[in-house]
């Protein structure tokens, strides 16, 4: 959506856009890339296909864009779950 929103603003063919995600846990102790080595980790591949006439700077572009997303943000952020009854 946030790719869409970015595209439609500059006027650019963004065209049909597919997204896969995978999800799994890895051990801590696996993770090269990763600052926690004990426990379980989440890791999260994303795979974005774009069918369009998009220059490979506007396919860039759409890249980092696809990082500023809600979601994304979340993810990497720290997060506070809270529970109460009503």
């Amino acid at each position: 959506m946030t790719m869409r929103m970015y595209a439609d603003q500059k006027k650019w063919p963004l065209g049909k856009v597919t997204v896969t995600v995978k999800h799994e846990k890895i051990h801590g102790e696996d993770c090269i890339e990763c600052e926690t080595r004990v426990g379980k980790i989440d890791k999260i591949e994303r795979e974005i296909h774009m069918e369009s006439g998009l220059t490979d700077e506007q396919r860039t572009a759409l890249m980092r864009i696809a990082d500023k997303c809600r979601v994304h943000r979340t993810l990497h952020s720290d997060v506070i779950v809270t529970s109460r009854m009503v």
